[in-house]
């Protein structure tokens, strides 16, 4: 950490981070109470875009760029709406009406997450006549331990018959990315956030990815050369798996990169822009790439 606090002292010295500060932190002045945290928030890009906080690089270098690293901690809900495991169903269901919430964490008399209840749980309920209908062929098919679940979940008055139970959780310094790789793999649409002792102090869901995307503050980027901006360009899209590069050229001018070359794909040569485009400095990109003949020498 403390080689990080110096590579942010220089950069307060070339008028970077007190843009930082103010926006993550307030005025300028704030700066000297304030670095340890910023330091474990921003990380320093090394030119290959590797992602990882370069030691001993000078942040001076035209190539720096200090990019918000947003955690589930940025994010969560907190305090988080809860129930215990002797709340009945009508009880659940009257607070998600009440809250606008589609979901509540259940927890035990330490606050630690023992399930969940969503929509979902409820949507098959004796009371609203929406119960599985049983059959002989479904029977046949899942069961009489499966019927016996689905009575279950369609008739007790107790929320811990219902709930989820298998509840995914994460720590509040995990990454969002990370949080986002689970809401889809799960297929879940929220995460509770835990701290070490296994006790709930947040909660993620996919609005609250959305409201970090609304909120994202602009990269604060040190404009490249043309030189450095083609470098820049060939590297990235030379770490890519689906890039066809030895059909690939770039030229640069001004800030303005020029793509020659043929790409396979309508999605292939669109990827190639938006590569281009996330280049700092690049002020306009012209697509050239024609389609791939059948034979190209």
């Amino acid at each position: 950490m403390q080689d990080a606090e110096q590579q942010l002292e220089a950069a307060r010295w070339r008028g970077i981070l007190p843009r930082l500060l103010a926006t993550e932190a307030g005025p300028p002045s704030c700066a000297t109470s304030t670095t340890s945290s910023i330091a474990e928030k921003f990380v320093l890009l090394d030119p290959d875009q590797t992602g990882q906080l370069t030691i001993g690089q000078d942040v001076r270098e035209p190539t720096a760029i200090w990019r918000f690293a947003m955690q589930a901690r940025d994010v969560m809900v907190s305090p988080v709406v809860t129930v215990g495991p002797t709340a009945t169903v009508r009880q659940v269901a009257q607070m998600l009406l009440d809250r606008r919430i589609s979901a509540v964490p259940v927890v035990d008399t330490d606050n630690k997450v023992i399930g969940i209840v969503s929509e979902g749980d409820l949507l098959h309920r004796a009371e609203s006549g929406t119960e599985r209908s049983s059959s002989w062929w479904l029977r046949l098919l899942t069961g009489d331990a499966q019927l016996a679940t689905d009575y279950v979940k369609s008739h007790s008055i107790r929320v811990q018959d219902i709930m989820t139970q298998d509840v995914a959780t994460e720590a509040p310094e995990t990454p969002l990315h990370e949080i986002a790789m689970l809401l889809e793999e799960r297929q879940v649409k929220r995460v509770p956030i835990v701290n070490k002792e296994g006790q709930l102090v947040g909660i993620v869901s996919r609005a609250n990815l959305l409201q970090a995307i609304v909120s994202a503050i602009p990269k604060l980027e040190i404009s490249l050369s043309d030189s450095a901006i083609r470098k820049r360009f060939l590297e990235e899209i030379r770490q890519q798996p689906w890039a066809h590069t030895f059909n690939l050229n770039a030229t640069v001018q001004n800030g303005a990169i020029d793509l020659w070359g043929f790409a396979p794909s309508l999605a292939e040569r669109t990827a190639i822009r938006v590569v281009a485009e996330a280049i700092p400095g690049v002020v306009a990109v012209n697509d050239h790439l024609l389609e791939t003949p059948a034979f190209v020498y």
